[in-house]
């Protein structure tokens, strides 16, 4: 039996226009548009477990941004500082630049 969540969402225009934007923009990080179609899916009532199979995205990660989105609106879409020590290299660091010869 699906789970119900107990996060419903109702948009208003302005919000609804924004992830509207947000879902569209293929230039966009494709984790940002992702997180605009799963809140906009779920103010149309579907169930997590149906927005993650239509998403082919895991049913926890529907659940997280639909709850954050619920608490915090659009600013609970953004990215947070992460736990954990800093990457020791950036995502376009080279390796060969670095003297490790690889």
């Amino acid at each position: 039996m699906p789970r119900k969540s107990p996060y419903t969402i109702k948009l208003t225009r302005k919000e609804r226009v924004e992830l509207m934007e947000r879902s569209r923009q293929y230039s966009s990080i494709f984790r940002q548009v992702i997180r605009a179609k799963i809140v906009l899916l779920a103010s149309k009532g579907l169930s997590n477990d149906a927005i993650a199979a239509r998403l082919d995205t895991p049913r926890q990660i529907v659940s997280k941004w639909r709850q954050r989105f619920c608490i915090q609106r659009l600013s609970g879409l953004e990215e947070q500082p992460r736990g954990g020590r800093p990457a020791r290299f950036s995502p376009q660091c080279d390796c060969r630049d670095q003297g490790t010869g690889l």
